[in-house]
């Protein structure tokens, strides 16, 4: 027997408690968990609200990009013009400007127009050639020159339609706003239109956004992205050949090998401290020592790789680290107990086993460096126009170039409203190639997590 005597009558000021009833107290917990639930999932809602309205937005300003509006004429390529001599020699052929050329394209386009019945609404008939884009002349010229056997035949060409008439169709310009327009107006609209009638002119899809080079400010509509694009892919390899090796190596020895000091926490304290730093800093710290006193080229992506190795080795470095300590110590003392050695435990049992982190953590920050834009400014990398493909490995490394961040800000603050709609389609190229190392980094993760 026990004097011990449990109290289970009701609690004081409610008479009727009950485990089949609920309590006052009961209520207001269960109220106050209802009112957490419907915060958090309001949270949710407008964090996929604010989501949504930017995937929108991108998609909608920026899908525009990807078409283009060209024009498909007949050019009668005179010998009289284009090689007087007869000889086709190269040289001679090169002697021809674009100047040259204008008046060839623009007299194709007056008798195609003719051809289709269109009528000109110009007292210069020559007014017309505006609604050409004026790299005309050279896609021309560099097809001629590409092929001089072409000289006396009549050739059908794509070319691009200005910006203006491009953004007509898009609905980016209007008839009002050409109005203060100094260079079309609303007659070449209606020779547009008429020439879409026609099927001399089509809005289609322009891979060369994708695939081509930028241009001057004057050529919006012969803009694209894909010699910066190339410029990412070598910073990327510099990147990769760098802070991989390094950040693995530093992390291994700091979790593995080094002695709990003074030394090794003031190492990890500076490692923590410089993955907080803005990423303009180490743009900073480039400039001054990879070209002010180490004289490497300005603007080429061998220098803009190297800043962005600096930027990325404490987020591997951390990473890998996190994803070493989350080996349990008994695999370490398991391959000790049957006489391997520390090195041959880190490196045949705990490394495979935390690779999918490392893997992860590196993937992870190839893509915040692939997305940065502020150190690239200062090394230069932003004011360059990317125009041409580098023509070899070195070159890839060393010429000057672009990478797709620094494109992408260059064309924003142009004044054409063209440039700003290809700085959104920049926008999801770069979102593409970040979805895909992102899912890359969680399908490695998988492939090569191990379960112990």
């Amino acid at each position: 027997m026990s004097d011990f005597t449990a109290d289970n009558g009701p609690a004081k000021g409610d008479a009727k408690s009950s485990l089949f009833h609920e309590t006052t107290r009961t209520k207001r917990r269960n109220a106050a968990e209802a009112r957490f639930k419907a915060y958090g999932i309001a949270a949710i809602a407008t964090g996929l609200f604010f989501l949504v309205a930017l995937l929108v937005a991108i998609l909608g300003n920026g899908l525009p990009a990807f078409k283009q509006t060209f024009v498909t004429i007949p050019v009668e390529l005179t010998e009289a013009k284009l090689d007087k001599s007869g000889n086709r020699n190269p040289e001679e052929l090169a002697k021809v400007s674009t100047f040259g050329y204008k008046p060839v394209v623009t007299d194709a386009l007056i008798a195609a127009l003719k051809a289709e019945g269109i009528e000109i609404p110009f007292a210069k008939e020559k007014d017309v050639e505006d609604i050409l884009s004026a790299s005309v002349a050279a896609q021309v010229r560099d097809t001629v020159l590409a092929n001089p056997d072409l000289i006396g035949e009549t050739v059908e060409f794509r070319l691009l339609a200005s910006s203006r008439v491009d953004g007509y169709f898009k609905g980016r310009v209007t008839r009002d706003a050409l109005a203060r327009d100094k260079n079309l107006d609303a007659e070449h609209l209606d020779v547009a239109d008429a020439m879409v009638a026609a099927g001399l002119m089509k809005t289609t899809f322009n891979a060369d956004f994708i695939f081509g080079a930028d241009a001057s400010e004057s050529r919006p509509e012969q803009a694209g992205i894909g010699v910066s694009m190339v410029g990412s892919l070598f910073m990327m390899i510099v990147v990769l050949a760098l802070a991989l090796p390094i950040g693995v190596a530093a992390s291994i020895y700091l979790e593995e090998f080094a002695p709990q000091n003074k030394w090794t926490d003031l190492i990890e304290v500076n490692i923590s401290n410089l993955a907080a730093v803005p990423s303009i800093v180490f743009g900073i710290l480039g400039l001054a020592v990879f070209i002010q006193i180490a004289h490497l080229p300005q603007s080429a992506p061998l220098v803009g790789g190297l800043v962005l190795t600096l930027m990325t080795l404490p987020t591997i470095i951390i990473s890998t680290r996190a994803s070493l300590k989350a080996v349990p110590p008994s695999i370490r003392d398991a391959a000790l107990g049957v006489g391997a050695s520390k090195m041959q435990s880190v490196f045949h049992h705990v490394l495979p086993l935390a690779m999918p982190g490392i893997l992860t953590g590196t993937i992870i920050g190839l893509a915040q460096a692939l997305g940065e834009t502020a150190p690239l400014l200062l090394i230069g990398m932003v004011g360059f126009i990317a125009s041409n493909m580098p023509d070899g490995i070195a070159s890839g490394f060393i010429d000057p170039n672009s990478a797709m961040p620094a494109q992408i800000y260059e064309w924003a603050k142009r004044a054409d409203p063209a440039y700003y709609e290809r700085a959104w389609g920049g926008i999801i190229i770069l979102l593409v190639f970040l979805m895909t190392m992102n899912i890359i980094a969680v399908l490695l993760r998988r492939r090569f997590e191990r379960r112990w």
